[in-house]
């Protein structure tokens, strides 16, 4: 992982996690225009457009400035291409954080979740000193557990029938991983 404060990006092997652009907008919609994507995430609204993702993005400024939520673009380091987005929230009085993230459904299975939930988990714990980074899913999506388990995160319990989507319950699975190298202090 390589951090660039002056850019405001994070860059793996693959892929770049950047800041959002309002050029970006109509991308995210068609990407968030998804049934399957909106049913395993908590927030996406369905229909999703392109003026949904503008308010969504022009929020993203002031949480960054805030040190609230850090959210960035995942984005194909070689080609440009948007995958999805990531998530990183900022609970200053506990140090500690919740990803969150979500990839168009096209570039599902390509590890680019894993690669960017990783790190994500390194930008917390390198940069922001968390003492600790949690995330959750829905138990209707075991895929989304794969990925956390695959970042070192370990499953800590379910919250059963906790979320109501589409006029069903939804049971609520969290994982979370402590920073090794963290310190009271």
């Amino acid at each position: 992982m390589i951090y660039d404060e002056v850019n405001e990006t994070i860059t793996s092997r693959r892929l770049v996690l950047r800041r959002f652009l309002p050029s970006d907008s109509s991308e995210v919609a068609r990407l968030c225009n998804n049934y399957n994507l909106y049913r395993n995430t908590m927030y996406l609204p369905y229909p999703y457009s392109t003026q949904d993702a503008l308010t969504w993005i022009e929020s993203h400024s002031l949480n960054f400035r805030e040190d609230k939520l850090y959210e960035f673009a995942i984005i194909d380091k070689n080609t440009g291409i948007l995958y999805g987005a990531i998530a990183l929230s900022n609970n200053q009085p506990n140090r500690h954080g919740e990803i969150a993230y979500w990839v168009g459904e096209e570039y599902w299975g390509k590890g680019y979740a894993t690669e960017a939930a990783e790190t994500m988990l390194k930008y917390a714990f390198a940069e922001k000193n968390y003492h600790k980074v949690f995330a959750r899913h829905f138990g209707s999506n075991p895929s989304s557990g794969r990925v956390l388990k695959k970042i070192g995160m370990e499953k800590e319990g379910v919250l059963k029938e906790h979320i109501v989507k589409d006029d069903r319950y939804e049971d609520l699975v969290y994982y979370g991983v402590m920073n090794p190298g963290s310190l009271m202090g």
